[in-house]
């Protein structure tokens, strides 16, 4: 009878720990979103690097809540030690009022301690080194006036920082918010984990979500705000840049950058050192291991850790409505800056610039600019606007970073 009493209690035991009677209804709404992201990473294709860890990473800490607790210390006195059959040697001891407790600590879950690179702000500088590895800058030191798309595009960052204080929002809330309108998820994770860790999951998903979905909602607005004429425009091919120039560049514009606005320094430092290791040529080994091995390590642990920030009881809220649909607009508007500025230079140019590049000006690096190519031939097949579309694209990759040192400065202090 004993055995059968004792099957049973632990069956009970094994019932009761599940997940069945743990979790509750916004658990399962995150899991079936977190099923919707995976489909949309590997059926669709949507920036699966970084939608997929970050979708598989929201699954499990729905399924398994305790992967993200922290690490705690239990206080117990040596009584309650021996009961549990605790050995009280070598244990910290606390003596409060008269009663000496001894410390039993508990270790966090594992995505805790993963995640700690992200709080720190570690991985998303880790990213942007890889990024300068893999990134040629010769498109837009060819042709410097993309420096201005690219910074046009990050107006929408500060339109929606302002939207967001309106609505609500504390003005760091609001700044990590409106970084959502660069479409860069490093440079938005690095802001909210400064101004707004709370916000992390939500931000961090409507960053890469809005990045992944670039082909879907950038069209639309491209061509709504462009003729066809504009759209058939064919630009003059980019003149040579010499190995000397792709070497100066990291070099000058860290050190502006580091003067003038050192809250950027972080990660367009680790930007420029990446790609002056991709130009000088003489640091092959470490080009290839930032770009490749360091950087596929930190994508894993960043995407995870990111997606499990996403429970259910943190992300189904209002706010988190707002930040989705603030992060929308904030993209939408980026795009819009970036599309309005290039038909200015169509006009000043007397119509030798295509305004679509203007939309590449979004640091989603290199899908924008591809999106500006697929664009441009489709209303001319014989367009060819990659590459005049990366000039935009890489400075909106220092646009992003440029103003984020700004919101950092301006209400991170």
């Amino acid at each position: 009878m004993e055995i059968i009493i004792g099957f049973f209690n632990a069956i009970k035991g094994l019932f009761e720990s599940s997940g069945i009677m743990t979790l509750n209804w916004q658990n399962y709404v995150m899991i079936g979103i977190s099923i919707v992201l995976l489909y949309l990473a590997i059926k669709k294709q949507y920036e699966p690097l970084l939608l997929l860890p970050i979708a598989f990473g929201m699954l499990l800490v729905n399924l398994y809540p305790a992967i993200m607790n922290p690490p705690t210390v239990e206080l117990l006195t040596a009584d309650q030690c021996a009961e549990q059959s605790i050995s009280i040697a070598g244990h910290a001891q606390r003596v409060i009022d008269g009663v000496t407790y001894y410390e039993n600590p508990t270790y966090g879950g594992l995505l805790y301690y993963l995640y700690q690179g992200v709080k720190l702000g570690i991985y998303p500088p880790l990213i942007f080194l890889g990024i300068g590895c893999m990134t040629d800058f010769g498109p837009l030191i060819a042709n410097p006036k993309s420096l201005i798309l690219g910074a046009a595009a990050q107006i929408g960052i500060f339109v929606t920082f302002t939207g967001a204080i309106f609505l609500g929002f504390t003005e760091s809330e609001a700044g990590a918010i409106g970084i959502i309108g660069g479409a860069d998820g490093p440079t938005a994770i690095y802001v909210t984990t400064k101004l707004a860790p709370h916000l992390l999951g939500s931000i961090a998903i409507a960053a890469y979500s809005y990045m992944a979905l670039v082909p879907i909602i950038q069209p639309p607005i491209m061509k709504m705000l462009t003729t066809e004429k504009e759209r058939k425009v064919v630009m003059e091919q980019l003149r040579p840049v010499s190995k000397l120039e792709k070497i100066m560049f990291p070099i000058i514009v860290v050190i502006l950058i580091a003067i003038f606005l050192p809250d950027a320094a972080p990660l367009v430092g680790m930007l420029m050192l990446g790609n002056l290791f991709k130009e000088s040529g003489v640091v092959e080994r470490i080009a290839k291991a930032a770009q490749n091995e360091l950087m596929n390590i930190i994508t894993i642990f960043l995407g995870v850790t990111v997606g499990a920030t996403a429970s259910g009881q943190n992300f189904l809220s209002w706010s988190t409505i707002k930040i989705i649909v603030l992060g929308l607009i904030a993209f939408s508007m980026g795009t819009a800056f970036g599309v309005l500025f290039g038909k200015l230079m169509y006009k000043f140019s007397g119509g030798k610039v295509n305004p679509l590049i203007g939309s590449a000006g979004v640091s989603a690096v290199p899908m924008a600019a591809r999106v500006s190519q697929k664009v441009g031939q489709e209303a001319n097949p014989g367009n060819f606007l990659l590459m005049h579309a990366m000039g935009p694209n890489v400075a909106g990759v220092i646009g992003s970073a440029v103003a984020a040192g700004v919101l950092l400065n301006v209400v991170g202090h």
